[in-house]
């Protein structure tokens, strides 16, 4: 499980319309730093001391989070996502175990699994059908092409798949959905992805301190 090529972009539009409403963008002190810090946004005292007030104020009144936008690949597993996809309001695009599953020239292995320990020894036998399915599917490939029989390989093979299985997902979420995903989150029992993956990566983000995880 991981997480990684995380972009973020959004902070000077969010930051200025965060001062719209009292038209007080005279008082802003927030900058890009091009020189020490690479182009990296640094927030001034006086935008956060009002970020923070109006993050305090409830999710209605910090909009401005929702401009700060997020961008990564979460390799989780399946049942991750069932509860990932509780949240409506990012966007994500999937590697396709419809189109993918059998249709790969790499062979199934264990390692596109997160497993338990205690429970390795049920996955040899599951490992090595799919192996054979994904086989079959290739050969019909360079064969006969029958797709009726290939449509059947694929669904054997997808009644099949454990919840285990790795799923590759290119997210794009923003930091008022990561703030109210992250207070659900870090106290979830599914320790290892939640708060050990998903937690971490939250808090190593630019300011999350500050404005994902203030409280």
């Amino acid at each position: 499980m991981e997480i990684k090529n995380t972009e973020i972009y959004g902070f000077k539009a969010a930051f200025r319309g965060m001062r719209n409403p009292m038209d007080s963008w005279a008082k802003s002190d927030s900058y890009y730093d091009n020189e020490i810090n690479h182009n990296q946004y640094i927030i001034g005292n006086n935008d956060m001391n009002l970020a923070q007030t109006l993050i305090k104020s409830g999710s209605e009144h910090c909009k401005f989070l929702r401009m700060i936008h997020v961008s990564a690949d979460f390799d989780m597993p399946r049942y991750f996502w069932s509860e990932f996809d509780t949240y409506h309001y990012n966007t994500k695009n999937s590697c396709s175990t419809m189109h993918k599953l059998l249709n790969n020239n790499n062979p199934i292995t264990l390692d596109m699994f997160e497993t338990c320990d205690e429970d390795a020894y049920l996955w040899n036998e599951i490992i090595v059908r799919l192996e054979e399915f994904r086989l079959d599917y290739k050969e019909l490939q360079k064969t006969t092409k029958n797709k009726e029989e290939m449509d059947r390989l694929l669904l054997r093979a997808k009644r099949l798949l454990p919840e285990g299985m790795l799923q590759l997902r290119t997210i794009d979420t923003n930091y008022a959905e990561l703030r109210n995903m992250y207070f659900q989150r870090r106290n979830h029992r599914l320790k290892e992805e939640w708060i050990d993956t998903f937690c971490k990566w939250v808090e190593s983000l630019p300011y999350a301190d500050e404005l994902i995880c203030f409280e």
